[in-house]
C-alpha cells in the first residue's frame, strides 16, 4: 500500500497530485463538502484485483477499460461514483463491507450504467440552467454522494424556496437511477453474474439510511434507494440463473483484510482476525497490524510463513520489503523489492518501492542512472508525486543537476508548492541539460504559468 496515501486529490486542483482528475471532480461537484479533500489509496494488489472484476463489465458495455481510471477513495461509507473520462471511484467502505465479489460487481455495473447512459454530460447540461452559486453548491454536494445519498439533509436545509427547481433536478436523477439499474442487470447477465449482489447492496443502503434517521424521499435523494428499485432487483434475481459466487472471492477476502488492517486500529484488526484463525486473509491482516504496532519481528514471522505457502506471491514480498525498510535493513529491503520487481516488472508502485530502497543503499553513479530510468518508466504509467521526488534524488546522485531540479519542480507542483516549483525550475535552467530535459522544462514552465492565471 502506498505509504501515507501519497496520491491525494485537492479541491479545485490547487493540490495537484492528479491535477486533471481534481479539476474534473471539482467541476462535477463530487466533493462532499466545500473544504473537503478526496484521499486516494494506491495499492497494486487491490488495483489488479479491481481490474479483473471491472474490465469484463466495461467490455460488456462496449467501453474501453483503463485501469488508471479506477480510483480507491479512503472513506468508510458505502459509495461509488463516476466522473468525466470514464473514471470510476470506489470507497474503501464499499470494498470492506461488500459480502462478496458479486455484490461489488453489482455496484460497479450500476456505475458503468451511468457512463454508458451519458448521464455525466446530461447532468452538466441540467446544471447549466441553475445559476445561483449557493444552489449549485447544495445540489452538487448531493451529486457526489452517489449510491449512498449522503448530503440530503444539507440540500433540504439550503434550498428552501428553491424546491421546485430541486424537484425537477432530483426527478431527473431518479430516472437516471432507474436507467442505470436496468443497465446493471444487463451487464451482469452479459458477464454471467447474478444481480443478487446489487440487491443486497441496495438493502444495506436502505438499512443504513433507516438507522441514521433519514427518511426516504423521492425528491431529496440523489441516488434514491426506494422500494420500487428494490422490487426491480428482486424480480431480476428471480429471473436470473447466473452465478452468485466468483473464483475471485478468496482473493477478495485478502483484499478486505489488507484494507481493514491498514485503515483501522490494530486492536480492532486483532479482534476481527484473531490468532485462532489460520486462513491466509487473517494472517495477512495480523502481519499488517503488527507492522502498525512496530512489532516488526512478529510481522516478519507471519510473512515468512506465508511465503513458504506461496513462494511467488509478490504482495507478501512487498509487505516484507516495507518492514525491512522501516527497520533500516536497507540492503535486504532492496533485494526483496528486486524480487517483487522480478515478479511484477511493469507495476509502477513496485518500481517506485525498489527505487526508494536502492537510493537508500548508496548507489554508484551508474546505478543511479539505472534507478532514474526505472522511475521514468513508472511515471509513464502512474501520476505519482513521490516518484518525482525520488527521481530528483536519482538525477542528483547521477550528477545531472538540471534534471534533478526539474524533477524536484514537478514534485513541488504536485504538492501545490508553486512558488517553490518556480524557483527549482529557474535553477534547472542554470545548468547544462539534454534536449529532452530542456523540452520538459519548457513544458513545465507553461503549465506553471497556466496555473498562475487560473
Amino acid at each position: 500500500m502506498e505509504k501515507a496515501y501519497q496520491r491525494i486529490i485537492g479541491l479545485l486542483g490547487r493540490r495537484v497530485g492528479l491535477f486533471v482528475v481534481a479539476a474534473t471532480l471539482s467541476f462535477l461537484g463530487v466533493f462532499e463538502a466545500a473544504a473537503a479533500d478526496i484521499r486516494l489509496i494506491s495499492d497494486e494488489e487491490t488495483e489488479q484485483f479491481l481490474g479483473r472484476i471491472i474490465a469484463p463489465l466495461f467490455r460488456a458495455a462496449g467501453l474501453k477499460f483503463d485501469r488508471r481510471n479506477v480510483f480507491i477513495v479512503e472513506d468508510n461509507s458505502l459509495n461509488a461514483f463516476v466522473a468525466d473520462g470514464n473514471r470510476l471511484f470506489i470507497h474503501t467502505g464499499t470494498l470492506t463491507k461488500a459480502d462478496d465479489v458479486n455484490e461489488l460487481a453489482g455496484v460497479v455495473a450500476h456505475e458503468i450504467g451511468h457512463i454508458r447512459g451519458g448521464h455525466i454530460l446530461r447532468q452538466k447540461l441540467q446544471l447549466q440552467d441553475i445559476n445561483r452559486v449557493s444552489l449549485i453548491s447544495a445540489l452538487l454536494a448531493g451529486t457526489g454522494a452517489a449510491l449512498s445519498g449522503r448530503g440530503d439533509v444539507a440540500m433540504a436545509v439550503m434550498l428552501g424556496s428553491q424546491s421546485s427547481l430541486l424537484n425537477h433536478y432530483t426527478g431527473y436523477r431518479t430516472s437516471e437511477e432507474r436507467s442505470a439499474d436496468e443497465a446493471a442487470v444487463g451487464l451482469l447477465a452479459a458477464t454471467r453474474q447474478s444481480p443478487a449482489g446489487i440487491l443486497r447492496f441496495m438493502k444495506k443502503i436502505a438499512q443504513d439510511n433507516t438507522l441514521s434517521g433519514r427518511a426516504e424521499s423521492p425528491y431529496f435523494r440523489t441516488h434514491p434507494i426506494t422500494t420500487e428499485r428494490i422490487a426491480f432487483f428482486e424480480k431480476a434475481v428471480g429471473q436470473s440463473s447466473y452465478r452468485q459466487t466468483s473464483p475471485e472471492d478468496e482473493t477478495f477476502l485478502r483484499i478486505q483484510a489488507k484494507l481493514k488492517a491498514f485503515l483501522q486500529p490494530p486492536e480492532r484488526t486483532f479482534r476481527e482476525y484473531s490468532p485462532d484463525r489460520t486462513d491466509v486473509a487473517a494472517q495477512y491482516a495480523r502481519a499488517i497490524a503488527y507492522l502498525k504496532q512496530l512489532r516488526f519481528e512478529n510481522a516478519l514471522q507471519i510473512l515468512d510463513a506465508l511465503l513458504l505457502q506461496e513462494k511467488e506471491n509478490p504482495f507478501f514480498y512487498e509487505l516484507k520489503g516495507q518492514i525491512l525498510m522501516e527497520t533500516g535493513r536497507i540492503k535486504e529491503a532492496k533485494n526483496t523489492f528486486a524480487k517483487v520487481l522480478e515478479l511484477l516488472p511493469q507495476a509502477p508502485l513496485m518500481q517506485i518501492n525498489y527505487a526508494q530502497a536502492a537510493l537508500e543503499d548508496s548507489p554508484t553513479l551508474s546505478e543511479a542512472r539505472r534507478i532514474a530510468a526505472i522511475l521514468n518508466q513508472a511515471l509513464r504509467r502512474s501520476a505519482n508525486g513521490f516518484a518525482w521526488l525520488l527521481l530528483s534524488k536519482a538525477y542528483g546522485i547521477a550528477g545531472d543537476t538540471a534534471a534533478a531540479n526539474y524533477a524536484a519542480a514537478e514534485y513541488s507542483l504536485r504538492i501545490g508548492a508553486l512558488p517553490t516549483a518556480k524557483k527549482q525550475l529557474a535553477q534547472a535552467r542554470k545548468y547544462p541539460a539534454s534536449a529532452q530535459i530542456k523540452l520538459k522544462i519548457d513544458d513545465l514552465q507553461q503549465r506553471l504559468e497556466l496555473l498562475e492565471k487560473n
